[in-house]
């Protein structure tokens, strides 16, 4: 059906365990010459057929597969996986106390590449592959069949992700924003002007998490976006709740989100270089999350990102009152769950604090992790208590 790739002998074994992804090292050839995003059908030595994904000349993972063996690429193709992805999510969430939640999670939902998150009916695509970008069309024509009542915008960003290709712009509807309900805690949430695709969605069960902490307490929350930690904070009565990010429109919006759930709240949104803040604030607080930006995009910013994340640690076990609790999170996916751990002990040690872990933390359910691609999962998390 499709143009083939040939893979070398005894590289098929990864694709057998069905790890979706191709390397260019495991490729001996292609029956003809191939376009970025081409659908490729990818067989062995024998020409036995392993699976159809697009082909990628961008980097060293040449096909993603979206079909394994005796499946085939279907016109139903994407009408069968959101079903699917969607019937899973209303089995993890309560749609009327939460309306905001990720349907598709790339490799987690079967479908390297795309990204679909909701906003009380509005979804908002993103593509991390320009063979996902050519199926948009597709994808929004079966939102709208397959979701009806539960669609008013489709809107595809993927400027971020795919540069240079003019690839923000609406597929139906107008809608911009919305008031979105996480734990029936509102949200104001623009896809158009946000970052990713304008609300950071995996942390909601670490969020809920910290409310069980903060009742009566002084809460930092730093990197706070648009404030999704110190809005928990305040619901489960925290004295005062502190604000930190860099972007001046994060803050804003943290400001503005806390107005719309509590407007009376003593809560301060400061807008100011994270690292900057820890040194020149003297405040103590009892509770403190460090929930970074990916500090390590590639293996080569590792060991830089690594002394970031112990640098970032010191700061916040030295701003943490006794009996403290600690969140702190790395979303780089180059640093492991081992790695992490150990530099935030590295930080420990340097404070000479006695401490515990509570809680290892990683992303939400409806971002789940393929279990034969564990590179899927990407959020850490501890849960310290500091004497």
């Amino acid at each position: 059906m499709f143009s083939k790739i040939i893979l070398k002998k005894g590289k098929e074994k990864s694709i057998q365990r069905k790890h979706p992804w191709v390397f260019s090292g495991a490729v001996y050839g292609v029956t003809q010459e191939l376009n970025d995003g081409e659908m490729v059908d990818v067989v062995d030595s024998n020409n036995q057929h392993l699976g159809t994904g697009y082909f990628s000349d961008k980097g060293s993972i040449v096909v993603r597969l979206l079909t394994f063996a005796n499946e085939t690429f279907s016109d139903n193709f994407w009408n069968e996986k959101l079903q699917s992805a969607w019937a899973l999510r209303l089995k993890l969430l309560d749609i009327e106390t939460t309306n905001a939640f990720r349907v598709i999670h790339g490799e987690g939902d079967g479908i390297p590449g795309l990204i679909i998150d909701y906003y009380n009916k509005n979804w908002v695509i993103q593509a991390h592959s320009s063979g996902i970008f050519y199926q948009i069309e597709r994808i929004a024509e079966a939102i709208q069949a397959n979701f009806p009542k539960f669609c008013e915008t489709i809107y595809c960003k993927s400027s971020g992700t795919l540069p240079n290709t003019g690839t923000d712009y609406f597929l139906f509807g107008t809608n911009s924003e919305t008031i979105a309900k996480e734990n029936n805690i509102v949200f104001a949430v623009n896809w158009v002007e946000g970052q990713k695709t304008g609300f950071f969605l995996d942390q909601r069960e670490n969020r809920k998490l910290l409310s069980t902490f903060s009742k009566g307490k002084k809460v930092l929350n730093t990197f706070c976006y648009t404030g999704g930690f110190s809005i928990y904070a305040m619901s489960a009565g925290a004295e005062l709740v502190t604000s930190v990010d860099i972007s001046q429109k994060a803050v804003d919006l943290a400001s503005k989100n806390m107005e719309l759930n509590f407007p009376k709240s003593n809560h301060t949104a400061v807008a100011d270089d994270v690292f900057n803040f820890m040194k020149e604030n003297h405040q103590v607080y009892d509770v403190i999350v460090l929930d970074p930006p990916a500090f390590a995009k590639s293996i080569k910013s590792k060991h830089t990102a690594t002394q970031a994340y112990k640098r970032l640690n010191i700061a916040g076990l030295k701003a943490l009152a006794p009996k403290g609790i600690l969140f702190t999170f790395s979303c780089s996916q180059v640093i492991d769950d081992v790695l992490f751990y150990n530099t935030v002990a590295a930080a420990a040690i340097e404070t000479g604090r006695n401490i515990r872990v509570l809680h290892k933390l990683t992303q939400g359910p409806d971002h789940p992790t393929n279990i034969y691609h564990p590179e899927g999962h990407y959020l850490k998390g501890l849960v310290l208590y500091v004497e």
